[in-house]
């Protein structure tokens, strides 16, 4: 049975239960089988997509958040998450993403500078008792912003920050166009990839590439005690507790937002730039 077949039986099921249980009501969300969905079955490397038509409807589970004033516009393809800094979507998890050993995040972006605090794009929060709550995150900083200039950004896996700041900054990344963003680790080399527009960043020095435990090479990740999953946010939000005072939601768009349990090629990542998605 294929995943859109799957759906709809599920769909049906639920919308038969609730005639029987609630009578006949105007639905608050589109029916299953208008969600955008990829050629990925349940199971597959791709682990959680959101194309954010209008909905904030994961497509490989049909798995719905909360959100938070979330709004939407024009994006890179049909529609886009408008963020703001009083927005986000919360979902209990990003699928099965957790058991992923390698991964890649993508997804597209819309920015412009912002004057306070860190804006937080995504954040995967944690059990583990640790200050950010985090296994991983990616998050704009907004120090010696201007409009048009470059992007300094910060990504953090498992305690490991990865600083793409002064010179290594994402270039126009605030020109309120949009750009392509993947990260991509390979448990094989433990090393991380950073894709912007398509192009891997090279010549990166090792403590942006390197991802290490206990100053070895980490190999296979383990994100086992990860615990719901955010867009637009950072963590602590997403856990029901306070962030800290430079913590903030992200008032940028998003769209196309993928995550993958496994290391795609460099080949694979310029599709989704060149295809815009």
């Amino acid at each position: 049975m294929t995943l859109k077949s799957k759906l709809y039986s599920l769909g049906l099921f639920a919308f038969l239960s609730g005639l029987v249980f609630t009578g006949c009501q105007d639905m608050e969300r589109p029916p299953l089988g208008d969600y955008i969905q990829d050629a990925n079955e349940v199971g597959g490397p791709l682990k959680f997509f959101t194309a954010f038509e209008g909905t904030d409807v994961d497509s490989i589970r049909a798995t719905f958040g909360t959100p938070t004033n979330a709004k939407y516009s024009a994006g890179i393809s049909g529609q886009a998450y408008q963020g703001d800094t009083t927005a986000n979507i919360i979902y209990a998890g990003a699928n099965d993403f957790s058991k992923s050993t390698s991964f890649t995040v993508a997804f597209w972006m819309k920015k412009k500078a912002h004057k306070n605090n860190a804006q937080f794009v995504f954040a995967l929060p944690t059990s583990t008792d640790i200050w950010h709550k985090s296994e991983m995150f990616m998050l704009i900083e907004n120090i010696g912003q201007s409009s048009g200039d470059s992007l300094p950004a910060k990504f953090l896996v498992k305690d490991q920050w990865f600083e793409f700041t002064n010179q290594y900054r994402l270039p126009k990344g605030l020109d309120g166009n949009w750009h392509h963003l993947a990260f991509v680790y390979d448990e094989t080399t433990s090393k991380l990839t950073t894709y912007w527009d398509g192009a891997a960043r090279t010549g990166l020095p090792a403590s942006k590439t390197d991802v290490l435990n206990a100053g070895k090479p980490r190999g296979p990740i383990n994100f086992t005690n990860v615990t719901k999953f955010i867009i637009g946010g950072p963590s602590a939000t997403a856990l029901g507790s306070t962030p800290d005072a430079w913590m903030t939601q992200y008032d940028g768009q998003l769209d196309q937002f993928r995550m993958y349990g496994t290391a795609l090629t460099s080949a694979e990542i310029l599709t989704l730039y060149t295809k815009k998605q």
